[in-house]
């Protein structure tokens, strides 16, 4: 595990079933409301968001991201600073 996905998460999105954009709308809608340290973790099914879109407006935002990758899904980790 890593430096975040060890920690406890603030909220749990859960955006299984949904494809582009919604989870990516959604992660931002969540991360806007939450406490500066606060950790977001998501569940995602769909490979673009879990690896293109949700990673990349991290990056973009300066947020710290990690992913992990389970076997029909993934856990995407979220700390805004």
């Amino acid at each position: 595990m890593g430096e975040i996905s060890s920690m406890t998460p603030t909220e749990t999105l859960d955006v299984l079933g949904r494809v582009c954009p919604y989870p990516l709308v959604l992660t931002k809608k969540a991360i806007e409301k939450l406490p500066s340290g606060s950790v977001l973790k998501i569940l995602c099914d769909a490979p673009a968001s879990a690896e293109d879109s949700i990673p990349r407006f991290c990056e973009k935002q300066g947020l710290k991201f990690e992913s992990v990758k389970l076997a029909d899904m993934w856990e995407l980790y979220i700390q805004k600073p």
